[in-house]
């Protein structure tokens, strides 16, 4: 189920800057890219550089892209955040998310023809510089048919309404998602 963004006055904000957003990811040199932590999804080919995880600010991450983290700043309730790299031939495979607490966003940056996300029975492909948004509680799976990476600044933030209290994970998975940040 995607999500109307009109509701979401951050997602002008990300659309108004995705160029100085896509100038800061494409300044990262690929070895500072960590495989994504939940390594049963995908096997190979999905790549990350985080900013946020479950709240945690990667301070050395953030001071790298200035403006990104100012425009991820202004983001209410933001749990997560960074770039994700889909490599050419990657599949995350169908899942689902851990807490009806959140929405799932994506602001296009580097979008090849060949690539989509299904949320439900619905199929998005991305457009550079458009922020989407999903209920990550639905089934989903994303893929990279072509021949070059796509990319997307990925955010999980708090629903309307919603608080941090509301929040509910597995102490596994929190544990798992910890593991798999960078140092």
């Amino acid at each position: 189920m995607f999500v109307d963004t009109s509701q979401f006055a951050f997602a002008r904000r990300l659309e108004a800057g995705w160029r100085d957003i896509l100038r800061e990811m494409e300044d990262l040199e690929s070895g500072e890219l960590i495989p994504w932590p939940e390594r049963h999804l995908y096997g190979k080919g999905w790549d990350a550089y985080g900013f946020y995880l479950l709240g945690e600010r990667f301070d050395e991450n953030c001071a790298r892209c200035p403006k990104t983290t100012a425009i991820l700043d202004t983001i209410p309730g933001l749990r997560s955040a960074g770039f994700s790299v889909l490599q050419p031939g990657a599949h995350i495979t169908p899942h689902v998310g851990y807490s009806h607490a959140l929405y799932v966003g994506h602001l296009g940056l580097v979008v090849p023809d060949d690539c989509a996300i299904r949320v439900g029975r619905e199929t998005y492909h991305w457009t550079p510089g458009e922020f989407m948004a999903f209920n990550d509680m639905v089934e989903h799976e994303a893929w990279n048919r072509d021949k070059t990476r796509r990319v997307v600044l990925l955010i999980e933030f708090l629903r309307p309404g919603k608080t941090e209290l509301d929040l509910a994970m597995s102490p596994e998975l929190a544990a798992a998602l910890k593991n798999g940040k960078p140092a």
